[in-house]
């Protein structure tokens, strides 16, 4: 079993928390608009034309024009038709870097043949899904088990943020307490009670339009790295029912956007024990983008569940799953029974553990596993983050650029970097209004890359897989070279 780490050296994040601290109180350096202009005419009305047809009619019935957030970019989301091992290609023939990996959990590339080969073979005999029992519904819980020391029993579900919900859940049943206590400014799917404090620690509820404010009497935040402020609400809860669970993301909330201590998830699985509160880790970007053992493995933590998101089906529908130590696990049994009288979690989900995502799952971790492709991803990561350094020494700019393994950030706003602070309410405004204004000029940056042939997760987030060469990070880095002689202090 290859348990290669994908991670090379862990940042330094209290460095890189201080460079972006700096980075939020300077003047917005972004494309130019002439540039930009430059960008849109030249490329996106002459290069892209079939893609904006297409986008200007969809949105006659696609409200916004597409199904997913992280479709959207400016100046019009373009069309793709093609994903094959680092390139997409879209609906006009231009060929793009894929630095999206369609959320994060391609680490093999696009479109593997080995797994697609396998799939093509499932459907041409049984067919996406029977609503029954499928022999690769063990095989791939069992592989997940064999490389997660605390996962003795896996449930797949349909996406990360069911897996979540089934989470919480699970805690509450197991605990017999209420209180969820998450990372601020982490995302761990749309539900309802999960929907606060995203984006921007401390944000709360402001960040959750739809959502009655009582779906949250529940739902609590703590700043990230802040473990003084964790304790603090796991003692003021011990007062009135206790924790059922402390949720977070292993490297920091948003995929490591704000990165946490080295020794951060050990610290907080302490205060779990201490607490009695069950320590959930949202590894829907980390499992086996870090190695086969996850974050988990990497930091030496076992916690009490874990989520999976779209890796445990290769990137196939029917993307999630919630694995976890036995006692817990017991309260999401849905068949034979085992003669322990317990409730069990409402969970249900009918194209959950679908043949095809179990058996694109399965191949996809032995692919993953027989080739070392978390170590291979985090290398090239490496490599993209050393180039991009160099180029913001050479042309001078405020921009932070750091990685964990194939995790890798380029941050010229610092958007997600900001926080809210209820104790000083007038400022809250000022705070709203300047992610506002930043994220607009993510946006621009992002065209620009676009523009370069580089598909990136929202102009500052970039995931490497094993599919990449040096030779062609060498490229990508020209093309950010590019993009930077063209950025200065916005007007």
């Amino acid at each position: 079993m290859n348990q290669g780490s994908g991670i090379s050296k862990y940042p330094d994040s209290a460095l890189i928390n201080k460079q972006l601290d700096e980075l939020i109180k300077l003047p917005i350096y972004t494309i130019r608009p002439d540039a930009l202009k430059t960008y849109v005419e030249e490329y996106f009305e002459k290069k892209c034309a079939r893609s904006k047809q297409i986008i200007m009619e969809a949105q006659k019935i696609i409200p916004g024009g597409v199904q997913h957030n992280l479709a959207f970019n400016y100046p019009f989301p373009l069309v793709f038709t093609k994903a094959e091992g680092a390139y997409l290609y879209d609906i006009d023939g231009n060929r793009y870097y894929d630095f999206l990996q369609a959320g994060g959990p391609t680490v093999l590339g696009s479109n593997p043949i080995e797994v697609r080969e396998k799939v093509i073979e499932l459907l041409n005999e049984c067919g996406p899904s029977t609503g029954l029992f499928h022999e690769y519904e063990y095989k791939l819980a069992e592989k997940i088990s064999a490389n997660f020391k605390s996962v003795e029993m896996f449930r797949m579900l349909g996406s990360g943020t069911e897996a979540c919900m089934a989470a919480i859940r699970v805690a509450r049943l197991a605990t017999g307490k209420k209180y969820i206590i998450k990372m601020g400014g982490a995302y761990h799917g749309w539900s309802d009670q999960l929907a606060y404090g995203i984006r921007i620690p401390g944000s709360k509820w402001t960040q959750a339009p739809g959502v009655p404010l009582n779906c949250f009497k529940y739902t609590q935040e703590f700043f990230p790295n802040d473990l003084n402020d964790l304790e603090r609400k796991l003692r003021w809860n011990r007062l009135r029912g206790g924790t059922a669970a402390v949720l977070i993301e292993p490297v920091g909330p948003e995929s490591g956007t704000w990165p946490l201590d080295y020794d951060f998830n050990r610290n907080v699985e302490q205060l779990c024990r201490k607490y009695g509160a069950l320590l959930i880790f949202d590894e829907v970007v980390t499992a086996f983008r870090l190695g086969m053992s996850g974050a988990q493995g990497y930091f030496g933590v076992s916690p009490d569940l874990t989520v999976f998101g779209k890796v445990v089906a290769g990137g196939y529908p029917g993307a999630g799953g919630l694995g976890g130590k036995r006692e817990y696990m017991k309260y999401l049994a849905a068949g034979l029974d085992s003669g322990d009288k317990h409730k069990k979690a409402l969970v249900g989900g009918t194209m959950a553990a679908n043949p095809l995502s179990c058996v694109a799952g399965y191949y996809t971790l032995c692919e993953i596993e027989r080739t070392n492709a978390a170590v291979r991803a985090g290398e090239m990561g490496d490599r993209l983050i050393a180039g991009l350094q160099e180029l913001i020494k050479k042309h001078k700019l405020p921009f932070v650029a750091f990685n964990q393994g194939s995790i890798c950030h380029l941050e010229t706003v610092g958007t997600l970097h900001f926080s809210i602070n209820w104790l000083k309410p007038w400022t809250i405004p000022k705070v709203i209004a300047a992610t506002s204004e930043r994220k607009a000029e993510m946006e621009h940056m992002g065209a620009a890359y676009m523009a370069e042939g580089l598909v990136t997760l929202a102009g500052s987030r970039l995931y490497t897989s094993a599919a990449y060469t040096e030779e062609m990070i060498d490229d990508v880095l020209s093309r950010f070279d590019n993009v930077f002689r063209n950025v200065a202090v916005k007007a």
